[in-house]
């Protein structure tokens, strides 16, 4: 059993502000690093725990977010762009997709360090379905006929999940406590809006999360037809809405298309409409 786990940092228990905890220059960003990794190790725990032959971790966070020396030692990394990027050296060899320390999508109320990609999206849709850092990969785990079978982040994000793909097994390790309906802030405002949340303690969230990984990969094997995807079609539109930012006074929309592949769009360039 293969499992292609990605990563973020920003939906870890601890993870408390982009400043300090995510950021290179953070005063507390080997100590994020630190939180996402032993995260890693608590899912990878669950996963081998109920029959995992082999699991490939994705740094998915843009600084980068694991901290390579405290990895379990049966996991392995990639790290770096892929060509094309996404999806992130994912392929169809492996049987299940699963995130962790992910976040909720722009827009998401009582979401804690929301964005999707950056602070400039409003929203992303895909016909018309709205995705956000989570739905981009796992629609691409979709044309790859790979299930998607675990989710974690907090909980705005694990409920995003679960009514993206249904059947997801997921985890909340955060609960935001501030509403949205924020499109009318400017990137640098949206960066700033987000911060209130409650965590969980990071020793007792991973508990949680390594009893949830193997939850999922036991589902996975017993009722594997239980893990569904939204019926989308080509072709494909993937739509950004994006917020006013320096340099531009109101918000705009930048299309992507492809006429027969989702993972297409998403290597397709941008235009503007």
């Amino acid at each position: 059993m293969k499992i292609y786990l990605m990563t973020d940092m920003e939906g870890c228990a601890g993870i408390l502000n982009f400043k300090d905890w995510v950021f290179p220059e953070g005063r507390y960003y080997d100590k994020g690093k630190r939180l996402l990794t032993l995260e890693v190790n608590a899912v990878a725990e669950g996963f081998f725990a109920a029959g995992a032959d082999e699991v490939l971790v994705a740094d998915g966070h843009g600084h980068g977010g694991i901290d390579p020396e405290l990895l379990d030692e049966r996991l392995q990394l990639l790290k770096g762009l892929t060509k094309p990027i996404f999806p992130f050296g994912l392929d169809s060899t492996f049987d299940a997709f699963a995130c962790v320390g992910q976040h909720a999508k722009a827009g998401t109320p009582f979401s804690h360090m929301t964005h999707t990609g950056t602070f400039l999206a409003i929203d992303e849709t895909v016909q018309g379905i709205s995705i956000g850092e989570y739905g981009q990969m796992a629609l691409c785990a979709r044309e790859l006929g790979v299930p998607t079978i675990f989710a974690a982040g907090e909980e705005a994000f694990a409920r995003e999940a679960e009514a993206l793909t249904p059947g997801v097994v997921t985890v909340g390790v955060k609960r935001g406590l501030l509403p949205d309906g924020l499109d009318d802030l400017s990137s640098e405002e949206y960066g700033e809006a987000k911060l209130a949340a409650i965590h969980l303690a990071p020793a007792g969230a991973r508990k949680m999360l390594t009893a949830g990984a193997k939850a999922a990969l036991e589902k996975f094997k017993e009722h594997p037809e239980s893990f569904t995807y939204p019926e989308i079609r080509p072709p494909y539109e993937i739509r950004l809405r994006c917020r006013r930012h320096s340099g531009r006074t109101s918000p705009y929309t930048l299309v992507r298309r492809h006429p027969t592949s989702f993972i297409g769009a998403m290597n397709a360039p941008f235009h503007e409409e």
